[in-house]
């Protein structure tokens, strides 16, 4: 038995960007960075921040780009996964994401209104699982 399911409470860094497949997906692209606090040996207080890039697609991708804004607190559970890309020069990069299956709205930060809790399938209901978002391949991600 395997598992890859992450849990995150954070704040995004920047406005969400919204676009869209050739076959007219959407897709929303945004980060979130989660801190930590702790003290050393000597009692001096210390804080690491983690960035974490996150996805999400369908119904669910248009309604963080009209809610979510830079500095709102946001819940993402979803998955990691790492994809490949040539960039200009031709030189293999690897990226790790969290492909979001469930995004909560949450209080603070830069965005006022409010939303409901969305799902992968974009509905205000949970569901179980989902793969996270249509199959795609390479013609398909807009970056």
């Amino acid at each position: 038995m395997s598992v890859n399911k992450v849990i995150l409470i954070g704040n995004l860094g920047k406005d969400p960007e919204v676009r869209f497949t050739q076959t007219g997906s959407a897709v929303a692209n945004f980060s979130i960075a989660t801190s930590e606090q702790w003290n050393d040996r000597d009692g001096k207080r210390q804080e690491r921040t983690e960035w974490h890039n996150i996805v999400v697609w369908g119904k669910q991708a248009e309604t963080c780009g009209q809610y979510l804004a830079k500095g709102r607190q946001v819940y993402v559970e979803g998955s990691i996964r790492t994809r490949s890309y040539d960039d200009k020069t031709g030189t293999k990069r690897y990226v790790t994401e969290i492909v979001a299956q469930r995004i909560r709205f949450l209080g603070g930060g830069g965005g006022t209104r409010m939303a409901p809790e969305m799902d992968a399938g974009g509905g205000a209901e949970e569901t179980s699982g989902g793969a996270g978002g249509p199959p795609m391949s390479d013609d398909d991600i807009p970056f």
